[in-house]
């Protein structure tokens, strides 16, 4: 029947009271409001096939059984151990707001996402990326664009959203400063090189103006195209162009974290111009930096390759 499955969504939607959770959760990143509210409708509607009606018929074994179904559907242990997050984060509102007595997510685990170290930029593939163009070649204002947009994700070590939601004001170009939003809608003060902010101001100067539209938000930074602000599959758009290989957006803050610390920077200065709230989410850099280092041992000492 035409619309049943939206209607059943909506049916869904207001008996477990998603929408007033979605709205609970809005100081964090949009893409983490989306990713627990589609957790949650998914479990919802997978527990209204068993002849659950809301939150109020949810047990604790009901809950281990959703987890024990995805792994069998072949979801990935990030993708679970996300789910029993969201899971958790909807069940404390849900006992604060009443549509529970008792929290049946309370102790609920997933097994631990597999350890993946952060991709790290090569030199050759940072020279790539921010100096693709030999100097005498005529630059256009998207060429102009893409080159502070990188310089920036490298510099400043930001995430894309963070970038992608700069507005003018946020950068002091003579200090070198940008004044970040980040998760939690934590304001944070990163600093730039010299590089990064020419390039902000080559675009400011000779580029910005152009890619404007009658219909463009006066206060953005970076514009598309189409003259709307940059969004984050722009920002891969650009990289897709630049990188010969397959490279994610977040491999430049990657980058930026492991080459603080390669140069040794305190672990506790890399948090806080990263923007992490917890101290152990950096830690994973200093992995990383380890793993270089050993490289570089290996491949420049003369008795490194010695036989056993």
């Amino acid at each position: 029947m035409p619309g049943r499955p939206t209607l059943h969504r909506y049916c869904v939607a207001v008996s477990w009271q998603i929408d007033a959770y979605r709205r609970s959760v809005g100081g964090l990143a949009p893409t983490s409001v989306r990713a627990y509210a589609t957790d949650v409708e998914r479990f919802a509607e997978w527990a209204g096939r068993g002849g659950v009606s809301g939150p109020r018929g949810v047990s604790r074994l009901l809950l281990r059984r959703y987890l024990a179904f995805l792994a069998t559907r072949g979801r990935s242990k990030a993708t679970i151990s996300r789910a029993a997050a969201s899971l958790r984060s909807y069940f404390q509102w849900a006992r604060r707001r009443g549509l529970v007595a008792v929290d049946p997510s309370a102790r609920l685990t997933a097994p631990a996402p597999d350890s993946r170290l952060p991709q790290v930029l090569g030199h050759d593939d940072l020279e790539l990326l921010l100096d693709p163009f030999d100097p005498d070649d005529e630059r256009t204002p998207v060429d102009l664009r893409d080159d502070a947009v990188l310089e920036l994700l490298y510099g400043g070590g930001l995430r894309v959203a963070e970038l992608c939601a700069l507005d003018v004001g946020d950068v002091e170009l003579g200090r070198r400063v940008v004044t970040v939003l980040g998760k939690g809608r934590k304001e944070r003060q990163v600093f730039v090189h010299e590089r990064a902010a020419q390039a902000v101001t080559d675009w400011l100067d000779a580029g910005r103006r152009s890619m404007r539209t009658d219909d463009s938000p006066a206060s953005a930074l970076f514009y598309n195209r189409r003259g709307r602000r940059l969004g984050t599959r722009d920002v891969r758009r650009i990289l897709d162009r630049r990188s010969d290989v397959p490279t994610h957006p977040h491999a430049l803050r990657h980058t930026f974290a492991t080459h603080l610390l390669d140069g040794g920077a305190d672990l506790r200065v890399v948090q806080e111009l990263l923007g992490h709230a917890s101290l152990q989410t950096t830690q994973v850099y200093t992995h990383v930096s380890k793993e270089r280092l050993v490289e570089v041992y290996a491949t420049t000492h003369p008795r490194a390759e010695g036989d056993d």
